[in-house]
């Protein structure tokens, strides 16, 4: 179910417990199902909460007096930037991401999801590029779309956003994942990229509320719904500590092909890259390699 404009007691439930900072993603699914209204769950204690979650909890007192006011602006954060939700088990909800072990309780997004027939490939890499990275990226994601293959990336400064950037030179489809909320667009360096990206039919997307802030914890979290969404994940150029390998390592936990791009290994921002090669990621020399693997018949967008 996901909606423009109004809002059923069920959105209204799990966008409160969304702005529940002390419960995890699943333990959000069970209190959705034990709370019966969202009236109900504005009167709850926390001793409501610890009776479903089987667990004590602390500082939750603060959450939970705030709740009719953090929906009550949300609600208007949605109407006023068109923003939508969609649940795991909707027909919406994107195929891929259904297979990971810890799936969004509930997804906000704006723009238009990705059919579920949609082959998407992950696209990651340096906030900090060379300009041998920022040429091979737009080339790579570029070629991707011509081909009719969706990217997903982060929206992030660097490869990301240059991955994005292809994409949409290519005419196809690309989908952003934030660790904010969908209205806080982070970086704001990146706002006029976000707006081409929902105006030519993609989409930005999230699993935090609207209005949430970017945290550093939500950047791992927010990495292994890029990789889940994916079918396979292309770190393209990334230093050794970098996002880009937590991005392939969630990749690999869920099953899904990680590979780098051989152009680039030899690049002095690449040492991630080369570790990821010496551990077994397949070094692409270009888009029709990853597509023999998947055994993809590049016949150009449908």
């Amino acid at each position: 179910m996901n909606t423009d404009t109004v809002l059923t007691e069920t959105h209204k439930i799990a966008l409160a417990l969304s702005y529940c900072h002390f419960l995890k993603g699943r333990e959000r699914l069970r209190v959705s199902k034990a709370v019966g209204s969202f009236q109900e769950l504005t009167a709850w204690k926390v001793r409501d909460f610890e009776r479903v979650v089987e667990r004590h909890i602390r500082t939750a007192g603060a959450q939970l007096s705030a709740l009719p006011h953090l929906v009550r602006h949300g609600i208007q954060t949605m109407r006023c930037y068109q923003i939508k939700m969609v649940f795991k088990d909707d027909d919406a909800f994107p195929s891929w991401l259904r297979e990971i072990s810890d799936v969004p309780f509930v997804l906000f997004y704006r723009g238009t999801l990705p059919c579920a027939t949609q082959p998407i490939v992950g696209m990651v890499g340096t906030r900090t590029p060379t300009g041998e990275g920022v040429r091979n990226s737009l080339a790579f994601s570029k070629a991707c779309a011509e081909s009719g293959i969706a990217v997903v990336s982060g929206l992030a400064r660097g490869i990301d956003g240059f991955c994005h950037k292809g994409a949409l030179a290519g005419g196809g489809y690309t989908l952003a994942v934030l660790a904010c909320g969908v209205d806080q667009l982070y970086p704001r360096s990146n706002s006029a990229l976000a707006a081409r990206i929902i105006e030519t039919g993609g989409c930005i997307l999230s699993e935090y509320a609207p209005s949430e802030h970017v945290m550093r914890y939500r950047f791992p979290e927010r990495n292994r719904l890029i990789s889940g969404l994916a079918r396979s994940l292309v770190v393209m150029e990334a230093p050794k500590k970098s996002g880009a390998l937590i991005t392939a390592l969630c990749a690999l936990e869920q099953g899904r092909d990680v590979y780098v791009y051989e152009p680039l290994l030899e690049s002095l921002q690449n040492e991630g890259g080369r570790l990821l090669h010496a551990e077994g990621a397949r070094a692409l020399t270009c888009v029709q390699d990853m597509f023999d693997d998947w055994e993809y018949a590049c016949t150009g967008r449908t």
